[in-house]
């Protein structure tokens, strides 16, 4: 299955391929393969390679990928994108990303991201209000999920 990510004008940023997991009447779970050079990021690294676990949502305004070790397998937790709703077709997934991200660490600690990235594309007032109120929904839903 092809992932494209796109921006809030619509211009493909990135593209990969994954395999489905899961696929339920308004999401789809893939696995897929970090496919950047290793780089820092918050408290970790992100490796070449790292699995992926990645549910997108037809029905709502984010993303939700759990990440796993390339070595040892081991979680190092949630990276989380607000966007419009996935797109999700047979063989291809779309997104629109609305820079807004939160990362939730393997402890469950969260960190919000991107915040004046978001400032600076100046969407409307009714816009920003579901993209916070996303984040909201989204912020609830990790806390309710069990550690892998």
């Amino acid at each position: 299955m092809k992932i494209i990510k796109k921006n809030f004008v619509g211009e493909v940023t990135w593209q990969y391929d994954g395999s489905i997991l899961q696929r339920n009447e308004n999401s789809v779970t893939i696995e897929a393969f970090f496919n950047r050079d290793d780089m820092p990021f918050m408290n970790i690294v992100l490796k070449r390679n790292d699995r992926f676990v990645e549910t997108f949502y037809s029905d709502k305004w984010y993303n939700i990928f759990a990440i796993y070790d390339r070595d040892d397998a081991k979680f190092k937790g949630w990276y989380c994108n607000i966007t419009k709703p996935a797109i999700i077709q047979m063989d291809l997934i779309t997104y629109e990303d609305l820079a807004l991200d939160l990362w939730v660490d393997a402890a469950g600690a969260q960190t919000i991201l991107d915040e004046e990235e978001l400032l600076d594309l100046k969407l409307s007032d009714e816009l920003n209000q579901k993209i916070y109120q996303a984040m909201e929904e989204l912020k609830l839903e990790i806390k309710n999920k069990k550690l892998p």
